[in-house]
Order: structure tokens, then C-alpha cells, then sequence
């Protein structure tokens, strides 16, 4: 079997909660040796959100498999001198502490390229580096806020946030793409490079078509529940048997198939209103309320048939456990178990499928399970890792 992407690819994770964590979560999925450093005794703050998973919590199963667990107190200096020492032994470094916390400890970028030229140094933040926003407190709702998602989420009158941490997701999604690319750069160059990236620019990077429409015509973006802002019919609408089948009129084509061939109301292309995109959702008050209520009539798999048979996009909206049994997750085997400190659990596989880099799978660490292990990879005697022990430094 080939190696993976990021094989010897050593990374120190100064790291807490979502963002960074993911981050380093993806370079891990692609082969690289992540070092995860925690709080003695506490570890990652993630590890208190709950106790799902046979007491761990779901939040640091999702994000730290593969990862290696290591122990140390910063408020003791030896224990910053041995970040220190770690760092200059590794190829990147990822924090997504406060801006300015790693500076105060020795570990900002400045400090660390001294030591290590190549090394690859990415901080994420909730807002960036600078900007009068740099030390507000940044949590996912509050970016979603900040950046305009809850302008584009929930329906009249009540905004709604997205269900799963996108302002995370999306920032360490970016921070794991700056330090790929990064790594390539320095293919060429041989140097490393700071990395800045926040949840803020990452979300407001995802706004997608919504500035275009202020920009050009002025307008913000109405809160259309479950409905697209730009394109009708589309979404989940309700059906006899009262479940949502899934469906999009994208195109003019669409619609005349839609009318003809699945709700059976040729009549409706006859109606100037409907004629065209822009005219249905300028309409979709009249029109939004007719097709709910044909969709009304019949049951959910009937319209799903019909939309098979008119070659139309369809879906269903399924819970989470529906999810777990979907016949693609079981023929894509996106499903496996992992070792964990309490034993084989299920976690989702990666995204990433590439036939010359494979995912490299491992185990989840348990709180300061690989801090021996990895002090003698980085040159400490037994002598000295015993007095980091009795220090406490570890």
C-alpha cells in the first residue's frame, strides 16, 4: 500500500476546542504524526463538553483520533522549554488560543522561526490576528452572527443557526489547506511561513451568492426557512404520509418536466408569473403554497418516483439514525470502529478518498497517554523526563 500524503509529517497541536482541533484532525487523516498538547489532569477542554461516548466526550472522539496525547503545564517554564524543544524537532505548528497567548509563552511565530526556519506556523483565531476585533471572544454562534449566516438561516421574523459548527469546520478546513500548501511551497524554498486564519473570514468566505445580491441590487437576503433564496420550488415539502420529500426546479427545463410530468399541472406554464426564475420567486407567495399543498396529496415514495421517472433531482430528509443505516454510508463503508481508552468505538470515516494516499487509520489517545514515548523521540533522558514528572511540568 502507498504511503500517505503527509507521512513523516510531524505536527505539534497547541490546541483547544473545534477549530484547531479539526485542522489537525484532517492532517492527521492524511498521514501526518500529530502531537496533541493538553492540560495536565483536564486535557482539552473538549473532553468536558459531555460523556456520550461510554463516558468520553463526542466532541473529542470526533476530533483527535490519530492524534498523539502528550501532557504539559505552560504556566511552568520547563514546560515552555519543552514546547520549545518540540517544536524546533517538527514540521508544523497549530494554535488556536487566544491572540497574543502563545507570544507570552515563548511559542508565537517570531520565537519559533528562530529556532526552526522551515517550520510551518498556523494560528487560528476567531477574528484574525489584527483588526479591532482581534481579542473578542470567539465562539460559533457568535461568528455565525458576526459574519452573516443568521442573516440567511431560520424563517420570518426567526433567524436560526446552523446545526453542526460551520465557523469551526470552515476555518479548520482552511487551516488545513494553508499548511498543505505550505508544506508543498516549502518543497521549493525550503522556509516555512506564518499562517493567519480566523472563523470570522473563513464564514464570510462561504456567504456565497448573498454580497453579489447587496452589491448589485441592494437587497439582503429574506429568512426563507427551508426554501432556496433564489431558485422555486426547492427544498423539502411535506406529504401525505407527512414526510418531506426533497426537490429542486433549477431550470426552465425542470420546470416544464416539473408541471408535466410530476404534479400534473401542465396549466402552470402557461402562467407569465412562473414563466422564469426571477418570476417565481418574485411570485413564490401564490406559487410556495400551491405546490405544498399538491405535494399534500399523495405519499412521500410516490413523489420520489416521480421524480425518478422525470430524471429530476429528489432526496429525503432523514434523521440522524436513518443517516447512520443510509445504504450509501454501508456501500461506501464510511463506518468503522477505532481503539479507543474505553474500548472499539464507531466513528464516521474520512471524506478524503484519493488512490495513491490513503487515510492512515489509528486509535483515540488516551489524556497524556504518548508523553513518555514521544520526550524520547525528541532526545529526553529517563532521568530528565522524571524530574518533568516530579516538577509537574508533565
Amino acid at each position: 500500500m502507498p504511503e500517505s500524503a503527509l507521512t513523516g509529517v510531524k505536527v505539534l497541536a497547541f490546541e483547544q476546542a473545534a477549530a484547531g482541533p479539526f485542522a489537525t484532525h484532517l492532517l492527521a487523516d492524511m498521514g501526518a504524526d500529530v502531537i496533541k498538547i493538553e492540560r495536565p489532569g483536564t486535557g482539552d477542554v473538549v473532553r468536558g463538553w459531555d460523556r456520550a461516548v461510554h463516558g468520553l466526550s463526542s466532541g473529542y472522539v470526533w476530533l483527535n483520533r490519530r492524534k498523539r496525547s502528550v501532557t504539559v503545564d505552560v504556566k511552568i517554564e520547563s514546560g515552555c522549554r519543552l514546547l520549545q524543544r518540540l517544536a524546533e524537532q517538527s514540521d508544523v505548528f497549530v494554535t488556536n488560543f487566544t491572540p497574543g497567548a502563545a507570544e507570552k509563552l515563548g511559542l508565537g511565530y517570531d520565537d519559533l522561526e528562530l529556532r526552526n526556519p522551515a517550520l510551518i506556523y498556523c494560528a487560528v483565531s476567531g477574528y484574525g490576528l489584527d483588526g479591532p476585533y482581534r481579542d473578542v471572544k470567539a465562539y460559533d454562534l457568535l461568528i455565525q452572527g458576526e459574519a452573516g449566516v443568521l442573516a440567511t438561516t431560520g424563517y420570518p421574523g426567526m433567524p436560526a443557526k446552523v446545526g453542526i459548527p460551520i465557523s469551526d469546520i470552515s476555518a479548520g478546513m482552511y487551516a488545513a489547506l494553508a499548511v498543505v500548501m505550505a508544506l508543498y511551497q516549502r518543497e521549493r524554498t525550503g522556509r516555512g511561513q506564518m499562517i493567519d486564519v480566523s472563523m470570522f473570514e473563513s464564514t464570510l468566505s462561504w456567504l456565497g451568492y448573498f454580497p453579489h445580491h447587496y452589491w448589485h441590487q441592494g437587497v439582503e437576503p429574506e429568512l426563507v426557512g427551508m426554501r432556496h433564496h433564489f431558485n422555486v420550488p426547492y427544498g423539502p415539502y411535506l406529504a401525505h404520509d407527512e414526510k418531506y420529500v426533497n426537490l429542486s426546479v433549477a431550470s426552465a427545463s425542470d420546470w416544464d418536466r416539473f408541471c408535466r410530468l410530476v404534479i400534473e399541472r401542465p396549466a402552470l406554464l402557461n402562467d407569465e408569473r412562473f414563466s422564469d426564475g426571477p418570476g417565481r420567486c418574485e411570485h413564490r407567495g401564490i406559487l410556495e403554497p400551491l405546490v405544498e399543498q399538491v405535494i399534500m396529496e399523495r405519499d412521500s415514495d410516490e413523489w420520489i418516483e416521480r421524480l425518478k421517472a422525470a430524471d429530476l433531482p429528489w432526496g429525503r430528509v432523514r434523521g440522524i439514525a436513518e443517516v447512520l443505516a443510509h445504504p450509501q454510508v454501508a456501500a461506501r463503508r464510511l463506518i468503522r470502529e477505532i481503539d479507543s481508552p474505553v474500548g472499539r468505538i464507531p466513528t464516521i470515516e474520512s471524506a478524503l478518498r484519493m488512490s495513491e494516499s490513503p487515510v492512515v487509520e489509528g486509535p483515540l489517545p488516551s489524556l497524556g497517554g504518548d508523553t513518555d514515548a514521544v520526550l524520547r523521540e525528541a532526545g529526553y533522558s529517563d532521568d530528565e523526563i522524571a524530574a518533568l514528572h516530579a516538577e509537574g511540568a508533565i
